[in-house]
């Protein structure tokens, strides 16, 4: 078998990453990744991503959920933020958070997911090309700035450091400097939440406890930085791939033009076609078996997410984007205890942006070639222009 670095920037942005799933999944579903930096196992298979995320106790994220990580940041943020926390502690941060949720907090949540998608569409609509990368990119930073309880009048301010800090530069050191203005400025949102709480999850941090300790700005900072980027990454761009796939398959827009009853069905099959988190790692806290492979103790095993959803044993023509596929159990949320804490969030405002571009878009259709991340931890775009003709 040929030997292939599944981290490997360019496969992401200029290659063909699926053939190379299917045909490593072929070979070796549980695949031995050797680089120059620390080796890892790439887990390919449906069956197996779903054994290592339910399994906390034998894989840990505490020790970093993504490849190419700083170890010492890892260690740091270990047991006080969500995502390098395991066990009672990570269940009862997650409870907080979402303690947020109130129904009142959700109904406000939807009317700005409604708000935004209705005025950037309009904009986009006046326009015969539109970058559709900058339109996808307004809705889930609209809505978490809400979750978090960003005043309006710094909305602006986030979706430019969240664009530069996630994907919209190629200059390490700008990513950097935008990413120390996101933290900074949640660093000023915890001190005034502490004076002045409201109805948002920074709130919800700020008021309640874990163990009946409350949490320190450091934890709340750290969880406002992982919901921030989660938030930002997943809904952005399986909105861009959504709309490409569409494109790509006028039967399917068709299709879901005549029956929109079949919207829910179609937006979990955006979900598993364009599975928009590459990876998340674990590291074997001992000595185990996983698809007849031993792993030793500190290794590290990183589930190819979206390799999972195209894996044929799970999904019928899992290479072919069809709207009423169902069931449809991809993992494009992840699975177990760290399941993603907004995907409920997410599948809303997928919900609402293709339900928006169904009824006010006639035809739509590529105007230039997309451009991908480079990024071995985002499958997603840097670019895509788009021309439209509204109904």
């Amino acid at each position: 078998m040929d030997a292939v670095d599944l981290a490997d920037l360019a496969l992401y942005e200029t290659g063909d990453p699926a053939q190379t799933w299917q045909r490593l999944r072929a070979q070796c579903p549980v695949y031995r990744n050797e680089r120059d930096e620390e080796p890892f196992w790439a887990v390919l298979d449906h069956r197996l991503a779903g054994e290592v995320l339910r399994d906390g106790e034998v894989f840990t994220s505490e020790r970093g959920m993504r490849l190419d990580h700083d170890p010492a940041a890892a260690a740091a943020a270990a047991g006080k933020m969500l995502i390098v926390t395991d066990g009672p502690r990570h269940a009862k941060i997650r409870r907080l958070i979402g303690s947020a949720f109130t129904p009142r907090m959700v109904r406000r949540l939807e009317e700005t997911m409604r708000r935004t998608v209705a005025e950037r569409l309009e904009q986009a609509l006046e326009q015969e090309v539109c970058e559709f990368a900058e339109v996808a990119a307004h809705l889930p930073v609209a809505v978490i700035c809400d979750m978090l309880g960003v005043p309006r009048a710094d909305w602006g301010f986030l979706l430019d450091r969240t664009m530069t800090a996630f994907g919209s530069t190629e200059d390490p050191a700008r990513a950097a400097q935008a990413h120390t203005d996101i933290l900074l400025y949640c660093s000023d949102l915890v001190e005034r939440r502490r004076k002045e709480p409201g109805e948002d999850v920074v709130s919800a941090m700020v008021t309640g406890t874990v163990d009946g300790v409350p949490l320190t700005d450091e934890e709340i900072i750290l969880n406002c930085d992982g919901l921030i980027s989660g938030a930002n990454e997943t809904t952005r761009h399986a909105s861009i791939g959504g709309l490409r796939a569409l494109i790509d398959s006028p039967e399917q827009w068709r299709r879901l033009r005549d029956r929109p009853d079949l919207l829910p069905t179609a937006v979990q099959e955006v979900l598993r076609y364009t599975s928009p988190a590459l990876h998340v790692l674990r590291t074997a806290t001992r000595d185990t078996e996983l698809g007849g492979h031993r792993i030793s103790a500190g290794e590290r095993v990183a589930v190819w997410l979206p390799a999972a959803n195209r894996d044929e044993r799970a999904f019928e023509r899992a290479a072919a984007f069809d709207v009423t596929r169902a069931p449809n159990r991809h993992l494009a949320f992840g699975h177990g205890p760290h399941r993603c804490l907004g995907a409920t969030l997410a599948t809303a405002e997928l919900t609402v942006l293709f339900d928006e571009l169904l009824r006010k878009v006639e035809h739509a259709e590529l105007a230039g070639e997309p451009r991908r991340l480079r990024s071995n931890l985002i499958w997603g775009y840097r670019s895509m222009p788009v021309a439209w003709t509204p109904r």
